[in-house]
């Protein structure tokens, strides 16, 4: 009997290492669906569906300005190439200079991806300068890309005495108050600057300049062609028709290189010894507090669309330059240009 027992119990002794060498080889079996057995979470971020609803663009500036037709160019050319398929509305918030738009979509549109906005430079000139000045500046909403340039120019009558940007200059040196400029808009702004600016750098008296404002580009080119002004600061654009109909010369264009296309034989102010460079900008921009996704959706839909042919075209119907920036290259830029601005407002005792 002993005997037996003994041999029973090495058996269940066999059966039960057999067993336990089994478990720690084989590999757990597969749980049942529905089972309980904790699943790896997924690794994959959800994917965007911004934007879900319809867009709007606003303007600081009337219907059929420049920066407006802009705006429209844009939102036209993102919905031709299906870009973006969501619905986009412009809105015009005219006032001040642009200063009344830029500041209620500063304050009043934090946060709403839904709202974008457009500006050109007045933006940064408005901040800096004493009068009529901003409490709003680039750093309160978020940049995305500049998106086109426009050059001005100093311009005379076509029986003008002066030829050059050098022989204005020398006379402004022996007396700044002995010519009259016109501009098509008030002191402070880009195309008085674009008269200051390179004859500060040509060693004029810039305080004793005389220069005439006029409601718009308009009125003052009228001006010079009427006698009542002798030199014209105005855009490229704006003055170039009259330089082939043979009544304007152009003396040099503000840009840091020469244009290209039509305006290719047009010197630039550093081409004649004046170390001066003007850019009229109009960029875009997302609202204060705007989403890293839907910050990086617009920089990516900006970026291809500046590559388009429908764009390209755009900009040569319009006069454009392909002023592209992106948006942390856009920062450095208007960084640069607030404190060269700002340098000339102190000049002329402007500064805020």
């Amino acid at each position: 009997m002993k005997k037996l027992m003994s041999m029973v119990l090495s058996g269940v002794m066999v059966l039960t290492l057999a067993a336990c060498g089994s478990n720690s080889t084989s590999q757990p079996a597969t749980p049942p669906a529905g089972d309980s057995a904790e699943k790896p979470a997924s690794t994959e971020a959800p994917k965007s569906t911004y934007p879900e609803k319809p867009l709007t663009i606003m303007t600081p500036a009337g219907a059929g300005g420049g920066l407006d037709t802009m705006t429209r160019v844009l939102s036209k050319t993102l919905g031709n190439t299906q870009l973006v398929t969501q619905t986009i509305t412009v809105e015009n918030k005219p006032g001040g200079g642009q200063v009344v738009g830029s500041v209620e979509f500063a304050n009043k549109d934090k946060g709403n991806n839904f709202k974008l906005f457009t500006t050109s430079t007045p933006f940064i000139l408005n901040y800096i300068k004493k009068e009529g000045t901003s409490p709003v500046s680039f750093r309160d909403i978020t940049p995305i890309a500049r998106l086109v340039t426009e050059s001005d120019v100093l311009a005379v009558n076509v029986d003008s005495k002066y030829q050059d940007l050098q022989s204005l200059m020398n006379d402004l040196k022996a007396d700044a108050s002995s010519v009259v400029f016109a501009g098509g808009s008030g002191p402070g702004s880009f195309d008085h600057l674009n008269v200051i600016y390179p004859a500060m750098k040509a060693g004029v008296d810039v305080k004793k300049i005389k220069y005439v404002s006029y409601d718009g580009g308009g009125e003052a080119l009228t001006a010079l062609l009427g006698g009542n002004a002798e030199v014209l600061s105005s855009d490229i654009s704006s003055v170039y028709q009259f330089v082939e109909a043979g009544k304007v010369r152009i003396l040099g264009v503000s840009s840091g290189e020469r244009l290209e296309g039509k305006f290719k034989d047009v010197p630039t102010y550093r081409e004649q010894g004046i170390d001066a460079e003007l850019t009229n900008w109009r960029g875009f921009f997302g609202p204060a507090n705007m989403s890293d996704d839907a910050k990086g959706y617009w920089e990516t839909k900006i970026k291809e669309l500046v590559a388009t042919d429908e764009w390209k075209k755009e900009l040569e119907t319009q006069g454009w330059n392909d002023g592209y920036l992106s948006s942390a290259d856009f920062i450095k830029q208007m960084e640069e240009e607030e404190a060269m601005y700002l340098e000339i407002y102190k000049q002329l005792d402007m500064a805020k």
